[in-house]
C-alpha cells in the first residue's frame, strides 16, 4: 500500500479592504519667530541676568550695559559724584519668549550693534518635515500628517506650507507642519511625519506570510489550495503593501479562496497538503 507524505500546512483566505501606502519624513522642531537683542552702545556687560532656557515676558531685564565712557571716567576725581552719573544702560526684553541664545557674559566687551541674546517666540514652534525634492508633489497632495515624537506619543499635524529654499547639505525641501503640542518641546528634536501615498479601496489582500518569492526577489507566488489535499503555485503581482499585508493585483482571488499561511516554504507545484486546524 503506498502512502503519500503531506506537509502539514494552516491556510488564510484573502480579504477585502482598503490600502493605504505611507511615506515617512523626518520632521524638526524649530521657532520660526526669533528676536535678536542688539548693544545700543560701545562698552561692556556689567550684569547678565538672565539664563538660558528662562522664560521671560515683556519688559524683564536682560542685560546691564556700562558704557565706554563710564568705564573710562569712573575711577576719575573729575567726576561729580553728585551728578549721579553711573553710565549704565538697563536692556529689556521687547517681547515673550524663551531665552536660546546669550551671546555675552559679565564683564564682556561690547561694540554698539553686537547681538546680545536671541528670544525665541514659544507660539512659533512647528516641525519642519523634510523631502526630497522628487518626493515633493506626494507632500503637496496631502493637507495633513500623523508625527511620531521619539518617547512614540502620536500627534496630528497639518501641512500649512513650504520654506521657499532647499536645504543644501541634504537637498531637502522644508515643509511647515502646525501640530497641537501636548506639551512644550525642545528645539531640534527630530520626530517622523508619516503622509499617504496612495489609497486603494477594495483592494484584495493577503497576509505577508502567505508571499513567497525566488532569490532576486523579482518573481513572487502564493500556494493556493484547489482542494482538502493538493495546492498550486500561483504567480502574482503585487500592489500596496505593509509590514503584514500586502495586495494582489493580479490574479483575482476571492474571499473564498485559501491560500497556504504556513508550511508553504519549498512546496512545489501540486504539492500534497494537509491542513491543519
Amino acid at each position: 500500500m503506498e502512502i503519500i507524505a503531506r506537509t502539514p500546512v494552516t491556510v488564510a483566505q484573502p480579504v477585502l479592504k482598503d490600502m493605504q501606502e505611507i511615506l515617512e519624513f523626518p520632521a524638526i522642531t524649530t521657532y520660526l519667530t526669533k528676536y535678536v537683542v542688539r548693544s545700543s552702545i560701545t562698552g561692556t556687560v556689567k550684569k547678565v541676568a538672565i539664563r538660558q532656557g528662562d522664560k521671560i515676558k515683556k519688559g524683564a531685564l536682560l542685560f546691564v550695559l556700562k558704557t565706554r565712557e563710564a568705564a573710562a571716567l569712573q575711577d576719575s576725581a573729575s567726576v561729580d559724584q553728585d551728578l549721579g552719573f553711573n553710565g549704565t544702560i538697563n536692556v529689556f526684553s521687547p517681547n515673550d519668549g524663551n531665552i536660546s541664545t546669550i551671546s555675552h557674559q559679565g564683564g564682556d566687551f561690547v561694540q554698539e550693534g553686537d547681538d546680545l541674546v536671541l528670544i525665541s517666540d514659544p507660539g512659533s514652534l512647528v516641525f519642519l518635515l523634510e523631502a526630497p525634492f522628487e518626493m515633493t508633489g506626494y507632500v503637496d497632495r496631502n493637507k495633513s500628517c500623523l508625527l511620531t515624537l521619539p518617547d512614540n506619543t502620536i500627534i496630528n499635524g497639518k501641512i500649512s506650507g513650504r520654506l521657499s529654499e532647499m536645504n543644501v547639505q541634504n537637498q531637502t525641501v522644508s515643509y511647515i507642519v502646525n501640530a497641537d503640542i501636548p506639551e512644550p518641546l525642545p528645539e531640534n528634536l527630530i520626530a517622523s511625519a508619516v503622509i499617504t501615498k496612495s489609497t486603494k479601496k477594495g483592494a484584495v489582500v493577503i497576509p505577508r506570510k502567505a508571499m513567497l518569492g525566488n532569490e532576486t526577489m523579482n518573481e513572487f507566488w502564493v500556494m493556493k489550495v484547489i482542494n482538502d489535499s493538493t495546492a498550486i503555485k500561483v504567480p502574482v503581482s503585487r500592489g500596496i503593501e505593509t509590514d503584514n499585508e500586502i495586495e494582489i493585483t493580479d490574479p483575482v482571488f476571492l474571499p473564498s479562496d485559501r491560500l497556504i499561511l504556513t508550511g508553504n516554504y519549498g512546496l512545489p507545484d501540486t504539492a500534497s497538503i494537509i491542513i491543519e486546524k
